[in-house]
């Protein structure tokens, strides 16, 4: 399944026109991606109108694998049995079980049996691996040769395969026990001479995946090592699915859109943005806030603690909001960049102690940087006095603001738990306490108090 930017075309004016000949001309010239697109925008009804008006069940899947999750499900449930099984029967393996998945478990049992006995085992099978592992995303529409095949009879047995296949430029060598021999590609075997041995050919331990490791890692290992598909096994060795390369690139995607909503601390929000209703939404992010509400009245008891001395210089209020602003804009910027070297590999647990004495040196650097020019706003607000204070402050606050948000990620790592949950709110929520009780304990060691 596929999310997708806004649709280019608006069908709904034709609709409300009654032209569906207009509707059915546009859709016919688009290509799938763009008409559901257009489809995405339309009320249920006249979705719905549209996926009837696209010609034959190969088109209509083509074109309902790029709706949003949300939109197919809808429609999905807005289908006659016979309907929604002819489409499903079209659609890639990988996709249908995505949708089975979505499906309510009522609804699952009233739609598999309109469909054929082989489809349905398979839909089955693909559907019960846990959300997130490699078996979920995963399809079992890949094709296989024998070892003892000629270049020639591979090449044939190829093109017999083809039309039920989502790819064939690479095929996978397995024994009679579908145990995992080797891979070759298509280019290899056009190119060899006719009668050479698919096992001579075959490259031998090709990158694979288990079934039930993360979906993350699929995708990075596809990545690095530039594969159209990493075949995935079972406990036992044998091959049971793929991952493609246009699936890793939407787990990519997820997994990236997961890391940005963990950071503003609004996780496992199913929907897209568009889509997500007002309780959704709300559950999403009260959580956090509340607790974080909690954590921030720290700050004022920093602030109580500290009366006299900023009852006796006044000016100091005119820094603090600056001060915590600049210590949990930096720890938040060290973690993202954390965050995103964790997520990717470019970093482990092991660089650590390096990174943390690098972001010291760069934090130094910087707080000096900005301590400058606050000293001199300093200067002209409090005096001397004030403008020390404020400058020491700024050092510290970066210094202490960075290093939490470069640390945070490594902590939560360690403890088995995301990295991404080392997110902004809570970076800045640690730097603005810690801010406010270095700047007033520095003000109150340097400041006179009657």
């Amino acid at each position: 399944m596929h999310d997708q930017d806004g649709p280019d075309l608006d069908l709904e004016p034709l609709f409300a026109r009654g032209d569906t000949g207009a509707v059915r001309a546009a859709l016919a010239a688009m290509h799938p991606a763009d008409a559901a697109s257009a489809m995405a925008a339309l009320p249920l009804a006249q979705a719905r109108a549209a996926l009837g008006l696209l010609p034959g069940p190969a088109r209509r899947a083509a074109v309902f694998d790029y709706l949003p999750d949300l939109v197919q499900t809808e429609l999905a449930r807005s289908l006659p049995r016979p309907e929604l099984a002819a489409l499903v029967a079209a659609m890639s393996h990988d996709d249908r079980a995505d949708l089975f998945r979505h499906l309510a478990p009522e609804e699952r049992e009233a739609l598999l049996p309109a469909l054929a006995q082989a489809e349905r085992e398979d839909l089955r099978r693909l559907a019960s691996y846990p959300e997130g592992t490699a078996g979920a995303v995963m399809t079992s529409d890949y094709a296989t040769l024998a070892p003892d095949l000629t270049a020639r009879e591979a090449i044939e047995a190829l093109r017999r395969e083809a039309p039920d296949r989502e790819t064939i430029y690479v095929a996978y060598v397995v024994d009679p026990e579908r145990r995992l021999l080797g891979a070759v590609s298509l280019r290899d075997l056009v190119l060899a001479p006719a009668g050479t041995r698919v096992a001579t050919l075959m490259r031998r331990d090709p990158a694979y995946a288990r079934v039930d490791e993360p979906r993350g890692g699929v995708a990075a290992r596809i990545a690095r090592y530039d594969l159209l598909a990493l075949p995935v096994l079972d406990a036992e060795g044998r091959l049971v699915g793929i991952v493609t390369q246009d699936d890793a690139m939407d787990v990519a995607e997820a997994e990236a859109t997961e890391d940005f909503r963990k950071a503003g601390a609004v996780p496992n929000l199913a929907a897209g943005l568009r889509d997500a209703g007002v309780g959704l939404l709300y559950r999403r992010r009260v959580g956090w806030l509340v607790a974080l509400v909690f954590g921030n009245l720290l700050s004022g008891a920093g602030i109580a603690a500290f009366e006299d001395v900023i009852a006796a210089n006044l000016a100091l209020v005119f820094f603090l909001p600056l001060l915590i602003a600049s210590a949990g804009n930096a720890g938040a910027q060290a973690a993202t960049l954390t965050v995103r070297a964790l997520a990717t590999g470019d970093v482990r647990m092991s660089d650590w102690g390096r990174l943390l004495a690098r972001e010291a040196l760069v934090a130094l650097a910087l707080g000096g940087t900005m301590a400058a020019a606050v000293a001199a706003v300093g200067l002209l607000r409090g005096g001397p006095g004030v403008a020390l204070v404020a400058a020491l402050t700024m050092v510290l606050v970066v210094l202490v603001g960075s290093l939490v948000g470069l640390s945070l990620p490594f902590l939560l790592d360690r403890l088995g738990l995301d990295p991404a949950s080392a997110s902004a709110p809570l970076v800045t929520s640690v730097a603005d306490v810690t801010g406010v009780l270095i700047y007033l304990g520095i003000a109150n060691a340097l400041l006179p108090v009657p």
